[in-house]
């Protein structure tokens, strides 16, 4: 069953419509112009719980002159296991003005043939490669073609979506191989690249957040009707304050909802 995961995740991909959609922020963008002083916040991964709700926080909050979100249902698409994709959608969001927020609220933990595994007899290598390819490689590959197209001056902010149990040092528990392990794997990218960027830009703002366990259709599966689940747009807004708390120093670091360092 597990084998079927990357095929079936693929399939649906190349299911998913390119046209316009009309959920909250901007997502058909508009066509390269000359670069523009408006202060531009990016959601990558605004189809899911978490990420739309980051999107109408922002639009709420009037902060910015652009709120856009990107995904696999924007257009133009930006799709995790398409790097041409991720290029393109990231360059044209890059036209519409300086990129001085990027949220990756984009990941898998579950889907048709994966779930989290109990124990190693449930590994399944193609289950594995899928967790790695969207929760890894993918912010991977955003943080690749976003590099060049953020500010080199003034402070920026990119932050990745991660998890709690891709905490090495907090892992009491066992279990969920291949998403723990693809979180992990993120974070320590999240790290690496917030040394780099720093040296470009001594403002910039490079983390990874634990947003805490959330009621989304991703944790759905999960948590269940866990009362400690909270709504998206708390979570949205608890991950906004720690952003806007933390100094340019604490970047490449690991923070969870109230602002507090988790270990690796």
């Amino acid at each position: 069953m597990a084998g079927r995961a990357w095929r079936e995740y693929c399939g649906r991909r190349a299911r998913r419509p390119h046209a316009r959609t009309h959920l909250h922020g901007e997502t058909d963008l508009p066509d390269p112009a000359p670069p523009s002083p408006a202060s531009v916040a990016l959601v990558i991964g605004f189809e899911g719980g978490i990420g739309s709700a980051l999107v109408r926080e922002l639009e709420a909050s009037e902060r910015f002159s652009r709120v856009i979100g990107l995904g696999r249902r924007s257009n133009p698409p930006l799709d995790l296991l398409d790097e041409a994709s991720v290029s393109a959608a990231l360059g044209q969001a890059a036209s519409a003005g300086e990129l001085r927020l990027v949220l990756h609220a984009a990941g898998v933990l579950h889907g048709p043939g994966l779930t989290p595994e109990k124990s190693l007899s449930r590994i399944d290598p193609e289950a594995m490669a899928l967790a790695f390819a969207v929760n890894a490689t993918g912010p991977a590959l955003v943080m690749k073609h976003l590099a060049p197209l953020l500010p080199r001056r003034g402070r920026c902010v990119f932050a990745a979506l991660s998890a709690r149990v891709g905490s090495i040092g907090d892992n009491r528990l066992g279990g969920w191989y291949a998403y723990r392990a693809s979180k992990a794997a993120l974070n320590q990218l999240v790290h690496t690249a917030a040394i780099e960027l720093a040296r470009r830009n001594p403002e910039a703002l490079c983390v990874a957040l634990h947003p805490g366990t959330v009621a989304t259709g991703l944790s759905a599966p999960i948590v269940g009707d866990d009362d400690r689940a909270q709504p998206p747009e708390m979570a949205a807004r608890k991950l906004l304050a720690v952003l806007d708390a933390l100094p340019a120093s604490a970047t490449g670091g690991f923070f969870d909802p109230e602002g507090q360092v988790v270990p690796w």
